[in-house]
C-alpha cells in the first residue's frame, strides 16, 4: 500500500491507494493444504488468490507489485482470543470481555463490543495474524457470543467474517471465583441444563403454526435455540479432566457441536474426546500452569496431533498487560516439544480456520481464497525470525522498513 501525505493548513490527510494486483515470491512457499513449493509464487488480484505455483510455471503479469522473502505462509489464524475486548491499558474502560452482572448471558453479542482499532489488533497483524476468532471471554457459565474478524479495518463492517460463531462457556474454578452462584460445578450444570431445557420449550412454542400462541421474543432463548440447532458451536473452556468430561456430557445430552477450549488435561481423555467428535482449541503452550491448568504440558499439542485429533492453538486470555499472546510463538514452543512442523503450521492456519468455519476463505494458499499472506526472513518457528511483510485481503497491511 502506497501512502501519499499531503499537508493543507494544519490538517494532515493520508490518501491510501489499494494495490489490486500483488505477486508474492518465496524461496519456500507453504501452501498448507497442498505441496510445499520451492521458489514459489502467489498471485493476488482484487483481494483474492488467483494462482499458486513454482516460478517455472507461474508468470508474473505486468503491473503486479512484487513482495518477496525466504518463507511464505498463509495469514495466521488465531482460533480463540479476546483481543478487541481486552485492551492494552488494563483499565476498566478497555476490558469488555466479561460482564459479571449475571452468570448466564448468551444474548451478549461480540459484534456490539469489539473494537477493531484496538492497538493490540494491529500488533497481532504485525506478527502475521490476519484473522482472529474473538469475543466474550472465559469465566462465566455462558459469557456471550464470539465472532470472526480480520485484523485490518476501521469498523465492524470492514472486518467481520460472520455475525456470531460460537457461544463462550466455562466449566471450572474461574466461574466460582467470579460469581456467588454457581459456587460448585454441580450447581453450574444444573443452571445450564435448566436454561437449555427452557430453550427447548421456547423452540417448540416458537414453531407453533398459530402466531397467537408463540412466545414473546426473548434474546436469551433465541441465542440458546441457535446453540441447540447447531447454528452456534459450544465453545466450552474446560481444563481439568473432570471439567472436560462434564462438558462432553452436556454436549451429548443436548446434541451440541462441542469445541473444547483450553483442554489442559485432554491428553488423559483422548478416546473420550474422539468419541464425542469434539474439536480442540488448545491453551497457549506457554500459559501459566496453575489452578485448573496445573497439569498442562508443552507436549499436549503433539500428543493430540499424533493420535489424529486436529488441534488449533490459541492466544487465549490471561488477566495481565498486554492481555494477549502471539500464536506464532505458542505454536513454535509446541513444535519444539513433539508437534511436527507441518502440524504446527496447520494448528495456526487451516485447522483453526476449519474449527471457526472459515476454511473456505482462509487458512491456506489456494486459488479463490482471501489474499492473506505472510512473508518471513527464515523459519517461522525460529524465535529470531522476523515477519517482514503481511498482506491482508490483498493489501499490504504491515512491512518492515528497510
Amino acid at each position: 500500500m502506497i501512502k501519499y501525505i499531503l499537508f493543507t493548513a494544519s490538517l494532515l490527510f493520508v490518501i491510501q491507494f489499494t494495490e489490486a494486483q500483488i505477486a508474492v515470491k518465496g524461496e519456500t512457499v507453504y501452501t498448507v493444504t497442498g505441496e510445499t513449493i520451492k521458489n514459489g509464487i502467489v498471485l493476488i488480484r482484487d483481494g483474492k488468490i488467483t494462482k499458486v505455483g513454482s516460478a517455472s510455471k507461474v508468470k508474473i503479469p505486468n503491473g503486479f507489485k512484487i513482495y518477496e522473502g525466504k518463507v511464505v505462509t498463509p495469514g495466521l489464524v488465531d482460533a480463540h482470543a479476546t483481543v478487541g475486548f481486552s485492551g492494552i491499558y488494563n483499565q476498566k474502560s478497555d476490558q469488555m470481555q466479561l460482564d459479571k452482572s449475571s452468570p448466564i448471558q448468551p444474548e451478549l453479542r461480540a459484534i456490539d463490543a469489539y473494537n477493531p482499532q484496538e492497538s493490540l489488533v494491529a500488533f497481532l497483524n504485525s506478527n502475521g495474524i490476519t484473522t482472529v476468532h474473538t469475543g466474550h471471554g472465559p469465566g462465566a457459565p455462558i459469557s456471550g457470543q464470539t465472532f470472526v474478524a480480520k485484523t485490518v479495518g476501521k469498523t465492524i463492517e470492514d472486518v467481520k467474517l460472520d455475525d456470531a460463531t460460537m457461544l463462550a462457556m466455562t466449566m471450572g474454578g474461574s466461574v466460582h471465583s467470579n460469581f456467588k452462584t454457581p459456587g460448585t460445578v454441580a450447581k453450574e450444570m444444573a443452571m445450564l441444563r435448566s436454561e437449555l431445557i427452557k430453550a427447548q420449550e421456547y423452540q417448540k412454542k416458537s414453531s407453533n403454526s398459530d402466531a397467537s400462541k408463540r412466545p414473546a421474543r426473548n434474546l436469551k432463548m433465541e441465542t440458546l435455540v441457535m446453540l441447540l440447532e447447531g447454528k452456534l458451536k459450544a465453545l466450552i473452556t474446560a481444563n481439568s479432566s473432570n471439567s472436560i468430561m462434564t462438558a462432553i456430557r452436556l454436549a451429548k445430552e443436548f446434541n451440541l457441536k462441542l469445541v473444547l477450549d483450553g483442554a489442559s488435561e485432554s491428553y488423559l481423555l483422548i478416546d473420550e474426546i474422539k468419541a464425542a467428535n469434539a474439536e480442540v482449541v488448545l491453551h497457549p503452550t506457554k500459559a501459566r500452569g496453575y489452578g485448573d491448568m496445573k497439569n498442562m504440558s508443552w507436549e499436549t499439542a503433539g500428543i493430540l496431533a499424533n493420535v489424529g485429533v486436529p488441534v488449533a492453538i490459541q492466544s487465549g486470555y490471561e488477566p495481565y498487560v498486554p492481555k494477549t499472546r502471539v500464536i506464532l510463538f505458542e505454536a513454535a514452543i509446541a513444535v519444539a516439544n513433539g508437534l511436527s512442523f507441518n502440524d504446527g503450521l496447520k494448528s495456526i492456519t487451516i485447522n483453526a480456520a476449519k474449527i471457526i468455519g472459515q476454511d473456505n476463505r482462509i487458512g491456506s494458499l489456494e486459488k479463490g481464497k482471501d489474499g492473506d499472506v505472510v512473508i518471513f526472513d527464515g523459519d517461522p518457528f525460529e524465535y529470531l525470525t522476523t515477519v517482514t511483510t503481511v498482506i491482508t485481503n490483498g493489501e499490504l497491511s504491515y512491512e518492515v522498513k528497510k
